[in-house]
């Protein structure tokens, strides 16, 4: 393997988060497993704080100020999704907005 952070950012990952082996990643375009990648760390990024309250992390935060940055990166991606979930849902008719 070559000496570059190729290993730490990219292949680790994909064999522990994914469970790719290395053949897999070996037959598999760059570009589609930094999008493995890119999609894996959103997913925890959205996941991350699952079951906790804001007050929960409020706690947390008097601790660990980064806790409350890293709860608001997740809420501003969740609302970014579901702006696009609610973008993609617009009626196409008039009857569909009325129902």
């Amino acid at each position: 393997m070559k000496e570059s952070v190729d290993a730490v950012y990219l292949y680790i990952p994909l064999m522990k988060e994914l469970g790719m082996n290395w053949s897999e990643i070996k037959k598999t375009p760059r570009r589609e497993l930094e999008g493995l990648l890119l999609a894996t760390g959103t997913y925890n990024c959205l996941h991350a704080f699952d079951g906790y309250t804001s007050e929960d992390v409020s706690a947390m935060a008097k601790d660990k100020p980064a806790v409350r940055s890293n709860y608001v990166k997740t809420l501003e991606i969740k609302d970014r999704m579901e702006r696009k979930v609610r973008k993609e849902k617009k009626a196409k008719s008039f009857q569909g907005l009325l129902d």
